[in-house]
């Protein structure tokens, strides 16, 4: 049972007025100076010395030591700040009496500065999921069943600490990632084309936190589950004489406190893992919505893709499907490859009269006589029956782009070819080129300049490198439809390992069959001689 809450302890806080105070903009400015003075162990600090820290900020123009003086007041009167008396370097009674204070920042203040720096970095839920957190947790709570703790001063507190802070950073953290994967920004994410880019690392990023939280959590139970009330007593009470023992400044809390605080957090560590016996665990419902995240990423993908392929033309997988039911003898194949092919149609319930001609149960309902009923259009349109059109036949057409795709190829390669037995090109030593060779150089320099090492290789196996990428001399490309002025690149052609195996390979079988095709002649030649010397 979770232990009553003390309204007594329920105050105004005037410390938070100058939040929103008319002159916030002062204020907040005097109090993040003392801030980040009291993070380089600056305390005790005069009027002048925040005055000068302050005054260079640009919303405080016209800002005076006398203003400063008097902010100081108010936030010493909300309770932000400390002050003392500054009389030991006073070299006259009127200095002494004139009251020259120092201020210091109070506690509450610090803790509300450290909490608005905080809030200042806050861009969305944040949180990660670290797996390594549960080992950690497992291993802890293992020292605490062997008495590891009972070995050296203070071994216990700093068990406790590191195990409650490991635990409170699992809970906050998974809490915190699992929230911001809710959120309508990752919603807009999971329908973007570019989350599918995204989507692997984010599932293989869930499918190990889950993969390290089955592992592990039968550890953190069974460790949990074997520690027993009167370990679990004596390891608290020690923590909390270790945590009485430590020099205060301030009243220390009495050890009843203490202890009902240690029992809380023990509670809520062994209901996060085990549960209450109510309602399943935390570690449950983390596993479930992690998979339920990762369940949502994959149907997002799947979503993703079948909008992509809805606009992809499936003539031939219909045309595939089309020869195979025609290759079909039997009709119960047919229904068969219909089924797998289209699953089960959407039932209609349409009104007619059962004839049967036979009282058979067994009988298939395709022997059954069929009832002819007539179906009109819920159409308001009424229009001209329209014939389809054939689908038209595009081979002639097909075979014509083929083969001028196969010349254009052919030409490629065999100005490529000239230039991989030269090895290098400058665009300098060309004369004048026609209009194919301009266009081929200019595509040549742009996706060398466009590769990262400004090499590229062709669909026929040539690699070609761009030498002076960022040479600065230039030259002009003459041409017989106009000049360019451009760069004097350098080209360097070779030939890939592929390439060349292919050329050598064609070598060979040119060889074989120009050698097959010797033999062949002379056999014919030999076989013509044995004839006419028959014959004579």
């Amino acid at each position: 049972m979770d232990k009553p809450m003390d309204y007594r302890a329920f105050r105004s806080v005037p410390e938070m007025k100058y939040v929103n105070a008319d002159n916030f903009v002062r204020y907040r400015t005097i109090m993040r100076f003392f801030y980040q003075e009291y993070k380089r162990l600056r305390y005790w600090m005069k009027p002048e010395d925040i005055y000068a820290g302050v005054a260079g900020d640009e919303e405080l123009s016209g800002y005076t030591l006398d203003l400063c003086v008097s902010d100081l007041e108010q936030l010493e009167q909300w309770g932000n700040l400390a002050s003392r008396h500054d009389g030991g370097r006073a070299s006259t009674l009127d200095e002494y009496m004139k009251k020259k204070m120092q201020y210091l920042m109070r506690p509450y203040s610090i803790e509300i500065e450290r909490l608005l720096e905080t809030l200042e970095k806050v861009t969305g839920y944040g949180g990660s999921l670290e797996s390594t957190l549960f080992d950690s947790i497992a291993e802890k709570l293992f020292a605490i069943r062997r008495m590891d703790w009972d070995s050296s001063p203070g071994a216990a507190l700093e068990l406790w600490t590191s195990l409650y802070e490991a635990f409170k950073k699992l809970h906050e953290n998974a809490a915190d990632y699992i929230a911001s994967l809710q959120t309508a920004r990752a919603e807009e994410m999971m329908v973007a084309e570019s989350f599918l880019v995204f989507k692997d690392r984010l599932t293989n990023y869930l499918q190990n936190f889950v993969q390290a939280l089955q592992r592990s959590a039968y550890k953190i139970e069974g460790n949990l589950e074997r520690i027993n009330a009167g370990v679990r007593d004596l390891f608290l009470d020690r923590v909390a004489a270790e945590d009485l023992d430590k020099p205060r400044m301030e009243e220390a809390p009495s050890k009843e406190s203490l202890l009902a605080e240690l029992e809380q957090g023990w509670s809520n560590l062994q209901r996060w893992f085990l549960g209450d016996g109510l309602a399943p665990s935390e570690l449950t419902l983390l596993e479930r919505s992690t998979k339920d995240a990762i369940a949502r990423i994959v149907r997002s993908v799947i979503r993703m893709q079948e909008r992509k392929r809805s606009g992809v033309s499936r003539k031939k997988e219909l045309d595939y499907l089309g020869r195979w039911f025609a290759g079909l003898e039997k009709l119960e194949d047919a229904h068969q490859l219909a089924g797998l092919a289209f699953g089960l149609f959407q039932t209609r319930h349409l009104q007619g009269e059962d004839l049967r001609t036979s009282d058979r149960a067994d009988q298939s309902m395709w022997d059954e006589v069929p009832t002819l009923r007539n179906l009109r259009s819920r159409s308001r349109k009424r229009g001209a029956k329209q014939d389809s059109d054939p689908i038209p036949d595009n081979e002639e057409r097909k075979q014509r782009e083929r083969e001028a795709y196969m010349r254009r190829q052919a030409e490629e390669w065999e100005a490529i070819r000239a230039l991989v037995g030269s090895g290098t090109l400058r665009i300098s030593d060309l004369g004048r080129i026609d209009s194919r060779t301009r266009i081929r150089l200019l595509q040549w320099i742009g996706r060398c300049n466009s590769a990262p090492k400004h090499t590229f290789v062709t669909p026929e196996g040539v690699r070609i490198a761009m030498k002076n990428a960022k040479t600065e001399v230039r030259t002009i490309l003459r041409a017989v439809d106009g000049e360019l002025h451009l760069p004097d690149y350098e080209f360097e052609f070779a030939l890939t390992d592929a390439a060349r195996e292919a050329a050598a390979t064609a070598e060979m079988k040119a060889e074989a069959r120009t050698d097959a095709g010797a033999v062949g002649a002379a056999g014919v030649d030999g076989a013509a001689g044995t004839e006419g010397g028959s014959s004579s």
